[in-house]
């Protein structure tokens, strides 16, 4: 078996070698309308080149090959596709890989449509922003205003009303909940955007207008706020306005189900047969993945692409809204989607109107977004001031550090000098790093039932001084090494830190001279300072105590000796009550173990959210917490018990009371997570 294995593993090497081989032709520089001169930009003290230099096409290519390889191999990566554009002209238009395996086909730039994720989200403000300056959606107004009754975001106790802009700023103050409903597996399961929407609807767990903290759902109400508003399927919008107009022959909103009354029509099948399919990695070959869908909630991420298109995407953007004489939006327009709306904390990346500001090396600024599937990802960053647009996408799941870094590398290889040496270690955090060590959890999250369980399941992110004199932050995706800033203070109420070997920054908020949150370097979300409770180790010491108590009650219905038999009516059913209990205990903790089994594949936990065994370990927690309540109410009377022939002994009202306490607790804490909510998912 192994060495079958290991050959399998040749022939899919040999595979992808072969076909990105056929797959990395570079389309020549294609004309397209020049873009506005942008604003003078100095270039970076020793940048290769200067801000008003064209990439090199040769060099550029060249280059991103040698990143785009070694990532692929590195990272295992079926096929990815990469385009730039650059002062009017596509400089770079390239695939690498393949888009499938039976029979192995090469990715096409032209011709094979990645899924984009959240690119989507930048048609859907293009299309929101058109509908703002014809006057017929405010960015103040309510977004109740454009939404069906059914759709409309209740007050849920909070005292402002979430608006149009809270939308593209990310701060609607809702949870962030998907599993289980987000994207779909059988198509059987879609439904359309409004029905989601309805069915859907998270928990408002904060005041709108404040912290960011990234909502596809938000997105998927602006979408549906467009739709009433225009009269037509979100799908007829983007085509109508954007997709059509730009003659992107090769983008679409629409996924590949069958036709069905109610649903938007699905994909054209000839687009259909050049979508790439998405990946897997097993970790001795590449398993394909079916069809994510999310036409659910299309405008936060349906849409499918190619290189090509991306391009005259990018184009497009940086020639202030129009190409070929197809105007998608105005300059006005234009300039909204790179002013900022709103920035978290000083120094944090922020929101312009739905596009995500991005820090680049040299100090160079972008605009775009990220996208992400299970399977796919990809980036597209535009910087006006180098006349620039980058696209990247791949095709498999462990494909994300490629998308995030390549646009990066790009413009600190051309435009930004040469990285400087990692500073000396700081005396002042050695002194301070009590005021930032510590777990955070992110805002992105569920905040209620099995979903808010997992997710803390999953863990905090942490901040821990390292002994070399570096800050480390780990989010479970991203571990990254940090140095303070020379005017930092515990006393101030931002203290920032920069990133060693890279060019992000960190910005904690302070109150009292401790951390209380930390902004995500994208600006998207923040972590704030973990409560006791939600600490991992606390919920693993109290199971592994209940697990011993439970073990130690049905062992003792074979132990006991005569005297231990004696006991009162109320006694007896004491004991019934904590030995059910016990049974209930540890049948929920096989439970979850058998699933967080399974939970290192993602795609099981999303699609089959929430599935049998966190069903079945969760309705055991809720009884065995009933029937805890029960003996502790019974207590008393235990301990006042009756004749002494007829009761318990001291000692074993001991141990049941101790029981109780230990069950008690745990279903304190595992109430806490959400885990005794089986009808909460």
């Amino acid at each position: 078996m192994a060495l079958l294995g290991k050959a399998r593993t040749a022939v899919l090497a040999a595979v992808v070698a072969l076909a990105t081989a056929a797959g990395m032709a570079r389309s020549a520089p294609q004309p397209a309308v020049p873009a506005p001169a942008a604003a003078p930009a100095p270039a970076p003290s020793g940048a290769r080149l200067p801000a008003g230099a064209a990439l090199p096409p040769a060099e550029l290519e060249a280059f991103v090959d040698g990143v785009v390889t070694q990532a692929m191999a590195k990272d295992h990566i079926a096929g990815a596709v990469v385009s730039v554009v650059q002062n009017g002209q596509v400089v770079l238009k390239k695939g690498y890989g393949v888009d499938r395996m039976s029979p192995a086909r090469a990715v096409d730039p032209d011709r094979t449509l990645f899924r984009i994720g959240s690119i989507s989200k930048t048609f859907t403000w293009i299309a929101l922003m058109r509908e703002v300056e014809s006057r017929r959606v405010s960015l103040d107004n309510s977004i109740n205003q454009y939404l069906p009754l059914k759709d409309q975001v209740p007050d849920q106790g909070r005292k402002a009303p979430v608006r149009v802009r809270d939308l593209m700023t990310h701060t609607p103050g809702f949870e962030d909940r998907s599993l289980g409903q987000l994207m779909e597996r059988n198509p059987a399961r879609i439904r359309s955007l409004e029905t989601y929407l309805k069915q859907e609807r998270p928990r408002r767990v904060r005041e709108p207008g404040g912290v960011p903290s990234y909502s596809n759902y938000g997105a998927a109400l602006a979408g549906e706020a467009v739709t009433q508003v225009t009269g037509h399927t979100f799908q007829a919008v983007a085509e109508a306005e954007v997709i059509n107009l730009l003659g992107l022959t090769r983008t679409t909103f629409r996924e590949p189900y069958p036709a069905r009354q109610g649903l938007p029509a699905p994909m054209d099948p000839r687009l259909a047969a050049d979508v790439s399919q998405g990946f897997g990695w097993t970790g001795d070959s590449f398993k394909p993945e079916p069809f994510e869908y999310i036409t659910q909630a299309a405008p936060a991420g349906a849409a499918s692409s190619t290189a090509a298109d991306m391009a005259r995407y990018m184009a497009m953007m940086l020639n202030d809204g129009s190409l070929d004489g197809a105007q998608i939006y105005s300059p006005a327009i234009a300039q909204a989607f790179r002013t900022n709306q709103l920035r978290a904390a000083p120094g944090v990346n922020g929101w312009d109107h739905g596009f995500m500001e991005m820090d680049l090396p040299g100090g160079w600024r972008g605009f775009g977004h990220d996208g992400a599937t299970l399977a796919f990802h990809a980036r597209l960053v535009t910087i006006p001031q180098l006349g620039l647009g980058i696209f990247v996408a791949d095709n498999t799941s462990t494909g994300r550090a490629l998308t995030e870094a390549l646009p990066a590398r790009i413009v600190g290889r051309f435009y930004a000098p040469p990285a400087p040496l990692p500073p000396a270690p700081s005396a002042w955090l050695r002194e301070n790093a009590n005021a930032f060590e510590g777990g955070y959890l992110t805002t992105r999250r569920a905040f209620g039932g099995l979903e808010k369980f997992v997710n803390l399941l999953q863990g905090e992110a942490t901040v821990a001084l390292r002994k070399t004199g570096e800050l480390v932050t780990d989010d479970g995706e991203h571990s990254r090494r940090w140095s303070p800033d020379a005017s930092a203070s515990v006393d101030s109420r931002y203290v920032t830190f920069h990133e060693i070997g890279g060019h992000q920054s960190l910005v904690f908020e302070m109150r009292d001279g401790r951390a209380v949150r930390w902004f995500d370097p994208s600006g998207a979300w923040s972590y704030e300072r973990a409560p006791f409770w939600t600490h991992g180790w606390l919920l693993t010491l109290l199971a592994a105590v209940v697990a011993v108590s439970a073990f130690a009650t049905l062992a003792g219905l074979f132990t006991r000796d005569r005297r231990d038999f004696r006991q009162t009516t109320v006694q007896q059913r004491a004991s019934a009550a904590q030995t059910g209990a016990s049974i209930l205990w540890l049948t929920a903790l096989f439970c979850f173990g058998m699933w967080a089994m399974g939970a290192s594949d993602t795609a099981n936990v999303v699609f089959g959210w929430p599935g049998p065994w966190v069903l079945i370990g969760s309705s055991c927690c809720f009884v065995a917490a009933i029937l805890t309540v029960v003996s502790l109410g019974l207590l008393p009377v235990v301990w006042k018990g009756g004749r002494r022939l007829d009761s318990w002994t001291t000692l074993r009202k001991l141990r049941f009371t101790a029981t109780c306490v230990w069950f008690a607790l745990f279903a304190i804490v595992l109430g806490l997570w959400g885990a005794l909510q089986p009808w909460a998912r």
